[in-house]
This record gives C-alpha cells, sequence and structure tokens, in this order.
C-alpha cells in the first residue's frame, strides 16, 4: 500500500538528516553541473540530426514524425524511470542514461537509409536524455535546501545553457559546407566521446540526506502518487514549453536550409545557440533569486509572454536579412531562462522527497507529451503552409497557456494577498 500524503505543502520528508540552511553549492553541486555540461554538449549536437534525415532522403514533414515518434519511448517508459529513481537512487539512474544515449549515438553510424533503424537510434537518443534529465532533476531537488529549489534548478540550467553554447557550434564545425557521411559519422562519435568525463564526474556525487530508497516499483505506485499529488494546470505550461523547444532543437537547422539563411564565415546555428543560450545563461543567473523572492508565477508568466514574442519574431528574418535571426534567438532564450525551472519547480511542488523521482518523471512526460504531439503537426503545417505558420501557431500556444496559467492563479494570489493583510493587522494590534 502506498503511504504518501501529498498537499499544496509537502510534509518534511524523513531522513537521516537535514539540509543545512544555506548549503547548495558544494562538490557534488560542481560536479552535477559539470556533468550536465558535458551531457548538453552531446545532446546538442543532435540539434543536426534534421539533417541526418534530410541527408538519409527525408523531408520535413518525415523530421517531424521521426522526431515525434523517437520521443514515444521515453514517454511511456516515464512511470518506470521515475519508480526507478526512487528505488535505485539518482545516480545510478543518472549512469544508465548515459550509456543508453552513448548506444543511440553510436547506433547512428550503421545507418545508410530511413529505415526502421533511424526510429531506433533516435528513441534510444530521446530515451537516454529522459533517464539523464528525469534523475538530475531528481538529484538537484534532493541535495537543494527546500527554500533554495528553484535556485538548484536553475543554476543546473545555467550548465544547460553552456552545453547549448558549444553543442550547436561544434556540430556546425563538424558537418561543413558540404555534408558528408564522414561528416555525420564524426558527429555522432564526438556525441559519444563526450559522455567519457561526465560519466566520470557522476562517481563523486554523495547520496543526498533527504533520498529515501522505496522497497519495490509498480505501476500502479506511480498513477496512484500522481493522483494524490496532482499539480494542477501547470501541468498546461509545461506541455506547452515541450512544444516550444521543437522549434530550436527539431526544426531549426531545417529552417535555416530551406530559407536560404547564410552569413559569410558565420555559423547560422551558433548564430542562434550563441545568442539564445549566451543570453539565456545570463538572465538565469542574475534572476536565479527572483522566483522564490518575488514570486514563481509572475516569473513563469511573464517567461510565457517572452518566449510568445519570440516565436512571432521568426517570420520576420529571411534570406536577404539573415542576422536578424539573433532577434527570435534572444527573446526565446529569455523565455526559456524564466520559464524552465519556474515551472518545474512549481510542478514539483505537490511531491513529497520519498516520490520525487515520480514528480520529476512526470514533468519531463508532460514535456514529452508537447513534443511529441507538436513535432508531427508543426512538420505538417511547416510542410503544407510554411514555416511562418509553424512559429505562429506555437506563439499563440504560449499566449494560450499563460492566459490558463494566469486564470488559475488568481485563487493562490487572493489567498496570499489575504494572509499578507492579516499578518499586518497582527503587527498593528498593541501587546
Amino acid at each position: 500500500m502506498l503511504n504518501t500524503r501529498c498537499s499544496s505543502q509537502p510534509p518534511r520528508p524523513a531522513c537521516r538528516n537535514s539540509h543545512p540552511v544555506s548549503r547548495l553549492y558544494d562538490r557534488s553541486f560542481a560536479c552535477a553541473f559539470v556533468s550536465q555540461i558535458g551531457f548538453v554538449l552531446a545532446n546538442t549536437l543532435m540539434t543536426h540530426y534534421a539533417r541526418w534525415v534530410d541527408f538519409l532522403g527525408g523531408d520535413v514533414e518525415q523530421v517531424g514524425f521521426i522526431m515525434g515518434a523517437g520521443s514515444v519511448v521515453g514517454l511511456l517508459l516515464r512511470p518506470w524511470i521515475g519508480q526507478c529513481i526512487d528505488r535505485i537512487g539518482a545516480r545510478n539512474v543518472w549512469l544508465l542514461g548515459y550509456l543508453i544515449f552513448g548506444i543511440g549515438a553510436a547506433g547512428n553510424l550503421t545507418l545508410s537509409g530511413l529505415g526502421g533503424g533511424i526510429y531506433v537510434c533516435r528513441s534510444l537518443l530521446v530515451l537516454g536524455a529522459a533517464f539523464v534529465f528525469s534523475s538530475s532533476l531528481a538529484y538537484i531537488t534532493h541535495h537543494a535546501p527546500p527554500e533554495r529549489r528553484t535556485e538548484a534548478i536553475g543554476i543546473l540550467g545555467v550548465g544547460g545553457f553552456t552545453g547549448m553554447l558549444l553543442g550547436p557550434v561544434l556540430g556546425d564545425v563538424i558537418l561543413g559546407e558540404t555534408r558528408s557521411l564522414e561528416n555525420f559519422q564524426t558527429l555522432f562519435a564526438v556525441a559519444v566521446a563526450s559522455l567519457a568525463v561526465p560519466t566520470l564526474l557522476l562517481f563523486f556525487l554523495e547520496a543526498p540526506l533527504s533520498e529515501t530508497r522505496r522497497s519495490r516499483a509498480r505501476l500502479s505506485d506511480f498513477f496512484r502518487t500522481i493522483v494524490q499529488c496532482w499539480p494542477g494546470a501547470i501541468i498546461l505550461v509545461v506541455a506547452t514549453f515541450g512544444l516550444c523547444m521543437t522549434v530550436p532543437f527539431i526544426f531549426l537547422a531545417k529552417y535555416i536550409d530551406e530559407i536560404g539563411l547564410s552569413i559569410p564565415g558565420v555559423s547560422e546555428m551558433g548564430l542562434f545557440f550563441t545568442c539564445y543560450a549566451g543570453w539565456g545563461l545570463t538572465v538565469r543567473v542574475s534572476s536565479r533569486r527572483i522566483p522564490d523572492r518575488l514570486g514563481r508565477r509572475k516569473m513563469l508568466l511573464v517567461g510565457c509572454v517572452v518566449m510568445g514574442l519570440g516565436m512571432f519574431m521568426f517570420p520576420w528574418v529571411d534570406a536577404a536579412h539573415p542576422w536578424r535571426l539573433a532577434a527570435p534567438a534572444l527573446l526565446c532564450g529569455t523565455g526559456h531562462a524564466l520559464m524552465f525551472h519556474t515551472a518545474t519547480s512549481l510542478f514539483l511542488h505537490t511531491f513529497p522527497s520519498n516520490v520525487r523521482g515520480v514528480g520529476s518523471a512526470l514533468s519531463l512526460m508532460v514535456l514529452d507529451m508537447g513534443t511529441i504531439a507538436g513535432a508531427p503537426v508543426l512538420g505538417y503545417i511547416a510542410f503544407h503552409f510554411g514555416y511562418d505558420w509553424l512559429f505562429r501557431s506555437v506563439g499563440v500556444s504560449c499566449f494560450v497557456a499563460g492566459a490558463c496559467y494566469a486564470v488559475s492563479s488568481i485563487p493562490v494570489w487572493q489567498a496570499q494577498l489575504q494572509a499578507t493583510r492579516l499578518q499586518a493587522l497582527g503587527r498593528d494590534r498593541p501587546v
């Protein structure tokens, strides 16, 4: 029988010791941070995967289906990933994710066409990333003091932004202007090699004091936990964020090639991700304490609006003005920096420590749903109506999700305002 109580304010976890209030940045955090950089570098080398599909004879609609179908495996296995984290520990699942991702990247070296193999390899890449991001998220939320959890998720994400700065540019350098089979084989070999240091660093992680192990992992427990700890309307925002991520990580490379963006001596993918990740990193670091001080919901809503505006900037880019690509990159990077860690923190708020792996898996499962549902639909839109309508569709989705979440937040804000007024009245009463 699952014994898990969930509410808007999770109970204190049963653990050996409590975290020191201010402790966050230590050797384990540093190792997790650098490991995250290395993995995201390898993962963002796969932003060129659409070009690999194109090289093998596919079009933008097939890109959408291959990427979306690849995400289905990760989605279906998320419940077991979460259960695995709570049973054998986040670090062990993290290591397993690196192994699966490496097999998926290496498998592409054997492909010569758009057969079933490319679906298997893409699925392994997505599944490996699912293991890595679910376990790293669970680990860091166990490691961080509760009052600094949003900050911890955000700063770990800075490692992700750093990897984004390196991976797409390195991929452009490897592939060059005239792409050959040897170039793509080098790309996948470098992705596998990039996992060596991140894997080694995981052996230096200490087990978090708040991490507890469960004796069993049943699918029924997963769904029972979800019902008891249901996170609410934040699910819509996380799914929309997954939809947004199809733009830079699935369709961007194909978009650049098809509209003929060319900047002599400059990598177009590099330009986008330097602006996207470089500026996003700056925003994330400079605003790391703001969500916990001024309100996570408010910061998340600002992120939704900025992300939506960034999507509407893409139609402004054309072959005659390739440098304009920096504008949507800066806006979308800002939206990413404001949205992901605040949404994740709000999502995990209702999951106690002993089921944090389930919460982490569910949050990324919802993000995958946005990608799975979005990639084929957006690929269809781009193929039949053009890329401008693809971007507008994503932008409208951001505005709608933000509006829905704002409406759902009104009772919370009213309760906070009432509590503030009562505190003020209490201070004004004479003793």
